[in-house]
């Protein structure tokens, strides 16, 4: 057996009987054994998985099987799967089991999908390497002295590994899409709201978002519809109604869109000449088939990364001040008393990067610096979502590249924390303004790694991004930089 790129041709052969869900299981638990030494998996939920397999084998024979029959999906470990261990790939939940199953989870196995496991990532979502795991760095499937990117990285090397067929991960500034531009699949983040967070670890809750990792668009389309809607355990999640995305991803064909580039991102002084060189061939393609492409000026380049981590690490300042040896997390063994076990099983469950957000954003929540600096995050924050707001009432789409570079070598930046911070610097304007994004491996460079292209649309406009993204890969994924 091979490993599939489509849910579509999965149904396929599992409707002609050539096929099994525990065969498909079986397949994809080897296929994660004999890659091991990328440490892409922290669990398999191999029990589940099979008897998950068994259910819907048995459905089919009914012709009762749910939209996401044979699909084998992997979770990130920061969304809880009731019964199943998760991390959040931090020592201060080493060895907990989650009591419930977050919605999106719920959501999947109604329709029949089979999660196959639990994928390492950075200490509570919070890198852009994968480096920070309490278990390791995750290496990158098309060269393993490379990063898969982060903080959802082991989520995008499960599936260019063919280790299972699709991957959910959480976005908060671009964990989705830039480790899916590194491991050339495609990384799709929904707009805030969309899709609940009951059930995620929390890092930054008004950024947060869970999306996924596919081979294709239509899968990706497909799974977003099963999982996106209102919820009753989130009440930020929307109760605008959910289309059906899968059905509609045909709907552009043929049509003459309006979309939008900023110069500071194509011409950026830190992008990698073949990145803006394709990202620029893209852009005079799309106009020369007849869409209306323009530069659009953007003033908040400079802003947006200092706004997204002064936000985000005041956020995660609130969000783990749980995990204090008390109510939850590793309690440290050396404490003697009530203040020693406060500051011990902090100082000894949390990784560096962890510690260093926290205390960064705490020191901006403080009395002294809460107007001079959380305050005033607020209000960009504000600015640039109402700026990329102007620019919707005039264009369909917002294209740019999702990183300004490939995959860098393990341990090539994991002492520089600007650089690393900067990795978002196309990616956090998507989370600022609370908009979709997707990123599309349609770039190679000459080493045959590849990067993405990233699209944004409006507000909970996911069913025409989807429609265009397929548009795009169609014409320009096979198509080397």
């Amino acid at each position: 057996m091979k490993g599939f790129t489509s849910l579509k041709n999965v149904q396929l052969e599992l409707a002609n009987s050539s096929l099994s869900c525990i065969e498909l299981v079986n397949y994809y638990l080897n296929e994660i054994e004999k890659q091991k030494k990328l440490n892409v998996f922290l669990e398999t939920f191999e029990i589940s998985a099979k008897a998950q397999a068994q259910q819907v084998d048995a459905k089919r024979k009914e012709g009762k099987a749910g939209k996401l029959a044979g699909l084998i999906i992997s979770i990130k470990d920061n969304i809880c799967y009731q019964g199943h261990k998760l991390s959040a790939s931090s020592k201060m939940l080493e060895g907990f089991e989650s009591l419930y199953s977050s919605t999106v989870v719920e959501r999947l196995l109604k329709e029949d999908a089979i999660i196959i496991g639990r994928t390492n990532c950075d200490e509570f979502a919070m890198g852009s390497s994968n480096e920070n795991s309490y278990y390791g760095v995750v290496k990158n499937p098309l060269n393993i002295n490379k990063v898969a990117g982060g903080s959802s990285g082991g989520a995008a090397a499960s599936v260019a590994a063919g280790m299972c067929m699709a991957a959910l991960g959480s976005d908060t500034g671009g964990s989705i899409r830039q480790p899916a531009s590194f491991t050339g699949t495609i990384g799709f983040k929904p707009t805030y709201g969309r899709v609940s967070r009951h059930g995620l670890i929390a890092f930054g809750s008004s950024f947060d978002q869970i999306g996924t990792f596919t081979k294709n668009v239509e899968d990706a389309s497909l799974i977003s519809e099963v999982m996106a809607g209102s919820d009753a355990f989130d009440s930020t999640a929307s109760k605008k109604e959910v289309p059906l995305y899968s059905k509609s991803i045909d709907s552009l064909q043929g049509k003459k869109l309006k979309i939008a580039y900023f110069d500071c991102y194509v011409n950026h002084e830190g992008i990698d000449p073949e990145v803006k060189k394709r990202t620029i061939e893209i852009i005079e393609r799309l106009r020369a088939e007849g869409h209306q492409v323009d530069e659009v000026k953007f003033d908040f380049l400079d802003q947006i990364v200092p706004t997204y981590y002064v936000l985000t690490t005041a956020e995660a300042s609130s969000n783990l001040a749980r995990y204090d040896g008390i109510h939850f997390g590793y309690r440290s063994p050396n404490a003697t008393d009530l203040e020693s076990t406060y500051v011990k099983s902090r100082s000894e469950g949390f990784g560096k990067e962890v510690k260093r957000r926290i205390m960064l954003g705490t020191y901006v929540l403080s009395a002294g610096y809460y107007d001079a600096y959380y305050t005033k995050a607020q209000k960009v924050r504000r600015l640039v979502r109402d700026c990329t707001k102007e620019v919707f009432e005039k264009y369909d789409f917002i294209i740019s590249p999702t990183s300004p570079h490939t995959a860098f070598d393990i341990n090539a930046q994991k002492d520089d924390q600007i650089k690393m911070y900067l990795e978002d610097i196309f990616t956090v304007q998507a989370n600022l303004a609370g908009i979709p994004a997707i990123s599309l491996p349609l770039g190679e460079n000459e080493e045959k790694m590849p990067f993405g292209i990233q699209l944004m649309a409006s507000a909970f406009d996911e069913e025409k991004l989807f429609a265009f993204s397929k548009e795009l890969v169609n014409k320009f994924s096979l198509i080397s930089a």
